[in-house]
């Protein structure tokens, strides 16, 4: 029953990984709370809170610092990475 129940609990860990990647502080706080508290019971509940609180902020995965773009003479945007 354990094994099953863990099994379980991580299962709904990594399906939380993409709701993780879009999350807000207090998302990233609780997401990383629950998955730290199924890998390492309460001391990996402490650290996967702090670790979703740092992490977790609005919008990580499309970060404007990551492209450069420009406007050229004729208004054309262009974008590098």
């Amino acid at each position: 029953m354990r094994t099953f129940l863990k099994a379980g609990l991580m299962t709904l860990a990594l399906m939380a990984a993409p709701i993780a990647a879009q999350a807000g502080t207090l998302e990233g706080v609780a997401i990383g709370a629950g998955a730290g508290a199924v890998v390492a019971g309460p001391p990996g509940a402490v650290v996967g809170g702090v670790v979703g609180a740092v992490t977790g902020g609005p919008n990580i995965v499309n970060r404007r610092s990551a492209r450069r773009c420009w406007n050229d003479r004729n208004g054309v945007r262009h974008c590098r990475r």
